[in-house]
């Protein structure tokens, strides 16, 4: 079970202690208890709240996500971030399905801690691979890990909290990002209305990052994607338009798209070094 392969690594989210499973639990040393779902997942969240983030991602979004990976159309981005982020022990901040966590595991062995704080999306990633433990806490207060304890932080279109990267990767360590650009998806964003990408990104990403790292190496990707409605159905519905969008409006918007139509993922994937 991979939750219990990287236990020794997580804390306990109260106290800070160190966490061991004791049955079908984690544990601290300071009584704190949290229980293991039954799909594979522990959430280590202090209180209720969930902090300034957003909801974790709805089940419809979850699915949307999972049926337009498998499909294979973002396999390309996979494998550009596997060949950056191997390690002894891989921590995926925003890890969503697991997608990209595993395809990393699959190219190099070694631990994978998937964090999220969708519990939908959670399920997925538990059983994306057998060396993964999944763990739902929120990304914008402390990470549940040890200090020191990552070979690897990997972020995929997810929020970044650069001080507590900083502090659970080891000396040596890497962070790699992926974000979007400002051309990502634009043919569906003039004709769907989506959500455009902010042009300012990523001088706001080096601004938020700046202080605890310093680029090593960035790459940008255009990829042309050929997507049938389907397609555009579950794209549109897994990213963050989906919180801003009426999805009948959308669905209606769609069905005058040409079929196929073409597509522009664009993307930037970036190595950071500690500072």
């Amino acid at each position: 079970m991979g939750l219990l392969d990287v236990v020794h690594l997580l804390r306990c989210p109260v106290c800070g202690r160190q966490l061991a499973a004791r049955g079908r639990s984690l544990r601290c040393g300071g009584g704190h208890s949290f229980d293991i779902a039954r799909h594979g997942y522990v959430t280590l969240l202090r209180g209720r709240g969930r902090g300034k983030g957003l909801p974790g991602d709805s089940s419809t979004m979850v699915a949307a996500r999972e049926a337009f990976l498998a499909a294979g159309h973002y396999r390309w981005l996979a494998e550009a971030v596997a060949a950056r982020a191997g390690g002894d022990v891989v921590v995926d901040a925003g890890a969503g399905t697991g997608y990209y966590l595993a395809a990393v595991l699959e190219r190099t062995p070694g631990l994978g801690i998937a964090i999220d704080s969708s519990a939908y999306a959670l399920r997925r990633a538990a059983r994306a691979h057998p060396a993964i433990g999944a763990v739902r806490a929120d990304l914008w207060r402390d990470l549940p890990l040890g200090d020191g304890v990552a070979d690897v932080v990997l972020n995929v279109f997810a929020p970044r909290h650069a001080a507590e990267f900083a502090r659970v990767l080891r000396r040596g360590g890497r962070l790699v990002t992926v974000t979007p650009e400002p051309r990502h998806l634009v043919e569906l964003v003039s004709r769907l209305d989506l959500l455009s990408v902010d042009a300012e990104k990523e001088r706001r990403l080096a601004e938020s990052l700046g202080r605890w790292f310093t680029v090593a190496d960035s790459e940008r990707f255009d990829v042309s994607l050929r997507l049938d409605h389907d397609a555009v159905r579950a794209l549109v519905a897994m990213g963050p338009s989906a919180w801003h969008t009426d999805p009948e409006t959308v669905a209606a918007r769609i069905r005058r798209l040409p079929a196929p139509v073409t597509v522009t993922a664009s993307c930037r994937v970036t190595t950071w070094r500690p500072s």
